[in-house]
C-alpha cells in the first residue's frame, strides 16, 4: 500500500465520517429529550470522542498500519480478541456506509421518485467503483466534497447566527443536568467515524505529524460545527417544531433566510451522506487487508493492483456487503453497529493502558496520550455506560456477530504466526515467568523503522553483533575491565589475550577519564590486527565508580577497533553521544530487559545516519 495520504486528506475522511445524520437528522430528536440545552449535550459528546482520538493517536503513531482496531486489539490482547473486533469493524462500519447510502437513496427518492432499493443498490455499486480508482482519487473526491459541506455549514451559521432569540433558550435546564448528560449518550453516534481513520494508518505520510493533528483536528472542528450549529437551530426554530422535524438544519435555514439557504442545507445533507458513504468504504476495506495479513482471511483480500496500489478484491468484497446490507433492515443492524463501535472506543483505551504497562521496549508512539490513565479509565467508563443505555437487545444481536469472528478465528488459527500479545509481556511482568517470544517486539521494531525511515548504518551492525555485560551491585573499574574482557574474549573471536585487553582498557582509562556524563562512559581503544571493530554494552544498576568526579556511571559503551576502522571508530562515538543526549536515554536505559532491549534503543533512536 503506498503511503499517500496527508493532513488534509486524514482530516477529510475523520471529518466526513461524523458529519451525517448526527447532524442533518438528530438536532430535533435529542431537543425533545433535553430541551434548549442540547448544544451543550453535542458539545459533551465531542469531549468523550476527543478521549478516544487521544489514545487512538497514540496508538496510530507506533502501529501505523492498515485494519485500524484490529491490528492494534490483535497485538494488545491476541489473535482471538484481534480476529473478533476486525470481523465486528468490518461490518459494523459497511452498515454504517449503508445507512449514509439510504439517506442518499430517500434523496434520490423524494425528488426522482426512484424505487428506494434500487437506487440505494445503484449508489453502493457506484462508491465501489470510486474506491477502485484508486486511494487518491477517493481522497481527493473526499476532500472536495468536505470543503464544500463545510463551506456551506459556515454560511449557515454566519447567516442565522443574527435570528437567534435569547428568549428560545428558556427555561434553558428544562429536563435537568442528568438528561443532558445522558442525551450526551444518545448524540455521541455522531462522534463514531472518527475510529474509521485508523484503518488507512499504514497509508499516511508522515504519521507522527499527519495522524495526530488530523484526527485531533477533525474532532474539534466537528464538535465546534455540532455545537454551534445546533444552538443556533434553537435559537431559530419555536420548541415545538424542532421537537417534531427530521430536517431541523434545512428548517432553520429556511425560517431564517428563504428557500436559497434552504436548498442550500440539503445540499449540505446530500454532501453529508456521500462523504459517509464514501469514507465507509474506503475505510472499511483495510479490514480484511488485515485480516489477510495475519492469515485470518485467505491471502487473495490483500491483493493489490499493479498500477495503482489498490486493494481490489477488499474494495470489492466490502462493497458486495454494502450493497446486501442495503436490502435488509437497517435499524436493529445500525444499533447493533453502534454497539461496536463503542466497544472499540474501549478497545482503543484498554489497548493503550496494556500498551503502557507492558513495557515492551519497541513500542515507540511519536504522540503520547495526556494524563494517562486517568484519561484512559475516564473513557471507558464513559463507553461503558453508553454500552448500558443502548439496552439490552442490540448487545445480543452484536453476539452473533462475536460468534462468527469466534468461529473464524478456530478455522484459521493454525495459518497465523503466533505472536506473544502485549498482554502476555504485562502477564510475564507480573509473574516474573518466561511467557512471551519475540514476535510482537520484532514486529514493532520493524514498524518503527519503516515509520521513521531508518536505514541501518555500520554502526547499527555493530550494535546487531555487540555482546553485552550486566553488572550486578556497585562496581570498581577494574570489575569493570576484567567482566568486559572475559566476555568480548567470548563473543568474538580475537587475537588478543584477557591480559592484553585489561591493559589496553586502563591505559586509556589513565590518559583521560572516557566518562562523558554522570551516566554514561565510552572508553576506545585502538588494537593490532585489520578488519575488527567491536562493541560491548554494559549496564550496572547501582553504578560503576570511574573516578570521585564520576562515581556511580551506569551506561558504558567499549569500542574496539583496528587502525583501518578509524572512520568508523569515530562515527561510532559520534552516534552514541547523538543517542545519550536524548531526554529518555536514562529512563529507557534502566528499565531495558536485557541485550535486545538496549540493543533497541540504539537502532530505533533518532540521529544522523551515513
Amino acid at each position: 500500500m503506498k503511503k499517500t495520504l496527508g493532513f488534509i486528506g486524514v482530516f477529510s475522511i475523520s471529518t466526513g465520517a461524523m458529519i451525517s445524520s448526527g447532524l442533518f437528522v438528530l438536532p430535533g430528536m435529542a431537543f425533545a429529550r433535553t430541551g434548549p440545552a442540547v448544544f451543550l449535550s453535542y458539545f459533551i459528546a465531542g469531549c468523550v470522542a476527543l478521549t478516544t482520538v487521544l489514545s487512538l493517536s497514540e496508538l496510530m503513531t507506533a502501529m501505523p498500519k492498515a485494519g485500524g482496531d484490529y491490528y492494534y486489539v490483535s497485538r494488545s490482547f491476541g489473535q482471538l480478541f484481534g480476529t473478533v473486533t476486525g470481523l465486528l469493524s468490518w461490518f459494523a462500519l459497511s452498515l454504517k456506509s449503508a445507512f449514509a447510502v439510504f439517506g442518499i437513496a430517500e434523496i434520490i427518492h423524494l425528488t426522482l421518485h426512484l424505487n428506494l432499493t434500487t437506487v440505494a443498490v445503484v449508489l453502493a455499486v457506484v462508491f465501489t467503483l470510486v474506491n477502485l480508482f484508486g486511494v487518491q482519487e477517493a481522497v481527493r473526491f473526499q476532500i472536495v466534497l468536505v470543503a464544500g459541506l463545510l463551506g456551506i455549514l459556515v454560511t449557515f451559521f454566519v447567516t442565522g447566527v443574527s435570528a437567534v432569540k435569547v428568549e428560545h433558550f428558556s427555561p434553558f435546564l428544562s429536563e435537568g443536568f442528568n438528561v443532558m448528560f445522558s442525551t450526551a449518550g444518545f448524540v455521541f453516534v455522531s462522534f463514531g467515524g472518527v475510529l474509521t481513520t485508523a484503518s488507512i494508518a499504514g497509508e499516511i505520510k508522515n504519521p507522527s505529524r499527519n495522524i495526530p493533528l488530523g484526527l485531533i483536528g477533525s474532532v474539534v472542528v466537528v464538535t465546534l460545527s455540532y455545537s454551534l450549529i445546533t444552538f443556533v437551530v434553537v435559537g431559530i426554530v419555536p420548541a415545538d417544531m424542532l421537537r417534531e422535524s427530521l430536517a431541523p438544519i434545512a428548517l432553520a435555514g429556511k425560517m431564517s433566510s428563504g428557500n436559497w439557504l434552504y436548498a442550500a442545507i440539503m445540499v449540505a445533507s446530500f454532501l453529508a451522506f456521500i462523504t459517509t458513504a464514501n469514507g465507509g468504504i474506503l475505510t472499511a476495506s483495510r479490514y480484511p487487508i488485515a485480516l489477510a495479513d495475519d492469515g485470518m482471511l485467505p491471502g487473495v483480500f490483500n491483493a493489490v493492483s499493479k498500477k495503482k496500489r489498490t486493494p481490489y478484491v477488499s474494495v470489492i468484497a466490502t462493497g458486495l456487503l454494502l450493497a446486501a446490507s442495503v436490502l435488509l433492515e437497517l435499524d436493529l443492524l445500525v444499533k447493533a453497529a453502534s454497539v461496536v463501535i463503542l466497544l472499540s472506543n474501549i478497545f482503543a483505551h484498554v489497548s493503550v493502558v496494556i500498551m503502557r504497562e507492558s513495557r515492551i521496549s519497541t513500542y515507540r508512539p511519536t504522540y503520547l496520550a495526556p494524563l494517562y490513565p486517568w484519561l484512559q479509565l475516564l473513557g471507558i467508563a464513559a463507553f461503558v455506560l453508553l454500552i448500558i443505555d443502548m439496552g439490552l437487545q442490540p448487545v445480543l444481536f452484536s453476539l452473533a456477530f462475536v460468534s462468527a469472528g469466534v468461529l473464524l478465528y478456530f478455522i484459521r488459527r493454525k495459518k497465523a504466526d503466533p505472536m506473544s500479545p502485549a498482554l502476555i509481556h504485562l502477564l510475564q511482568r507480573i509473574t516474573n515467568k518466561a511467557l512471551v517470544t519475540e514476535g510482537l517486539q520484532k514486529e514493532l521494531r520493524t514498524i518503527v523503522e519503516d515509520r521513521d525511515a531508518i536505514t541501518r548504518d555500520e554502526f547499527d551492525r555493530a550494535v546487531e553483533q555487540s555482546c553485552f555485560v550486566e553488572l550486578d551491585g556497585a562496581a570498581s573499574l577494574d570489575d569493570l575491565w576484567n567482566a568486559v574482557s572475559g566476555n568480548l574474549c567470548a563473543c568474538f573471536s580475537l587475537q588478543i589475550s584477557l591480559e592484553d585487553i585489561v591493559e589496553l582498557l586502563r591505559e586509556r582509562e589513565n590518559e583521560s577519564s572516557t566518562a562523558i556524563s554522570d551516566f554514561v562512559a565510552i572508553p576506545h581503544v585502538i588494537m593490532g590486527g585489520e578488519q575488527q571493530f567491536h562493541l560491548v554494552l554494559v549496564r550496572s544498576r547501582q553504578g560503576i565508580r570511574f573516578n570521585d568526579e564520576h562515581g556511580a556511571i551506569h551506561a558504558v559503551f567499549i569500542l574496539f577497533g583496528s587502525k583501518d576502522m578509524r572512520n568508523l571508530h569515530l562515527r561510532a562515538l559520534a552516534a552514541i553521544a547523538q543517542v545519550v543526549q536524548h531526554p529518555s536515554f536514562s529512563k529507557r536505559w534502566m528499565k531495558g530487559k536485557g541485550h535486545q532491549d538496549l540493543k533497541d534503543l540504539l537502532l530505533l533512536s533518532k540521529r544522523h545516519r551515513q
